[in-house]
């Protein structure tokens, strides 16, 4: 199965964003994986895969502002190029399928980052699933609070994240529809 879908994995260390990687290359999927390092890195991807959309308008308060004229070039991303090949054309890819979220990035926790995507009506359709080690009630309940799609435990072992992330592309990126998926603009 090749999906033609992409994944936005937001995770503030570098180790784990390489085994999620090395990870969906395993799964032999075909899925592009893009990868921030923190939130604010995050929405700058978004609004350049906005910006090359050629959305031109503002968003609700809260949210971000889109430019017509914002950066393309994805400077500030350590993108993953691809879980199994390589972007080489040097342009932002569509919006992405999928957004993984570790729950705790840095000083930042996870649920700011939702409701400030949540409010903005061009992102707010994208699935966001938190990929977290964090089995804390609190947290389970502060993040569905706060607009996540999904809770993922991130798993022990390789053998089991390679399973997991074929388990993930597989129900959001083959099985769940949203409206950026079909061809709609943001």
């Amino acid at each position: 199965m090749v999906l033609h879908s992409s994944i936005l994995l937001i995770d503030d260390s570098p180790g784990e964003r390489e085994l999620f990687r090395l990870a969906l290359v395993q799964t032999g999927l075909g899925v592009t994986l893009f990868t921030e390092q923190d939130a604010e890195a995050a929405f700058h991807f978004l609004e350049d895969q906005c910006s090359f959309q050629a959305c031109s308008c503002s968003s609700s308060e809260g949210g971000l502002n889109w430019s017509p004229t914002a950066r393309i070039e994805g400077a500030h991303s350590d993108r993953a190029a691809s879980a199994s090949k390589g972007d080489q054309s040097g342009y932002p890819s569509p919006l992405p399928s999928l957004i993984l979220l570790d729950w705790h990035l840095g000083k930042q926790r996870g649920d700011e980052f939702l409701r400030r995507l949540r409010t903005d009506s061009r992102l707010a359709a994208i699935p966001v699933v938190v990929f977290t080690t964090s089995d804390d009630a609190s947290d389970l309940s502060l993040a569905y609070a706060s607009g996540a799609n999904g809770y993922v435990m991130k798993p022990g072992t390789f053998a089991d994240l390679i399973q997991c992330t074929r388990d993930i592309c597989t129900f959001w990126l083959a099985r769940n529809l949203a409206p950026h998926m079909v061809e709609t603009t943001c």
